[in-house]
């Protein structure tokens, strides 16, 4: 009668132990992550810096201007991904909307980067086909972009809205 219940609480302890060792790993890959990130966004927003000054000196010009912005928007969506990993460890779970802030920003930033890069490549009167294919490329590409962003956008609307009508179920209930 033994043999099952120690094998039971010896099945119970290693499972106790596993659990903390794995719970150490996971303190620790998020620590490394996240001093990772904080040096990235360092390097990043003194990347942006420099890029915006250069866009600056050479008063706005699309090319350095669309660099700046890129950069810009790169720093954020990493500081996006520091604070998820903030709120993961925090929490001790994942949560959802930060990612689909980080999709919003990711996208924006493409269809920024786009309508700059056309803009600048357009000239007036002149269509050739090659042209012509890449205008409806760029067309194609700026439609599932836009339709990306609105349903991220409504993603996030939905998960702010769920989350507020539980808050108001737990201080009614």
């Amino acid at each position: 009668m033994d043999g099952p219940e120690v094998r039971s609480r010896e099945v119970n302890r290693l499972g106790a132990a596993a659990g903390g060792v794995f719970l150490t790993v996971e303190v620790l890959a998020y620590v490394v992550l996240g001093v990772m990130l904080a040096i990235a966004v360092l390097v990043g927003v003194a990347g942006a810096a420099v890029s915006l000054w250069g866009a600056v000196r050479a008063l706005g010009e699309a090319g350095t201007l669309v660099l700046a912005v890129d950069r810009l928007l790169f720093v954020l969506m990493v500081v996006e991904v520091m604070h998820t990993v903030r709120v993961s460890f925090r929490s001790g779970k994942l949560v959802c909307e930060p990612f689909l802030i980080v999709g919003l920003i990711a996208s924006i930033r493409r269809v920024l980067v786009i309508t700059l890069e056309t803009s600048q490549a357009h000239q007036p009167g002149q269509w050739s086909p090659e042209a012509q294919g890449l205008l409806q490329a760029t067309m194609m590409e700026l439609t599932v972009l836009g339709g990306l962003i609105l349903v991220m956008v409504i993603s996030i609307y939905l998960l702010r809205r769920s989350d507020r009508e539980q808050a108001r179920e737990k201080g009614g209930a």
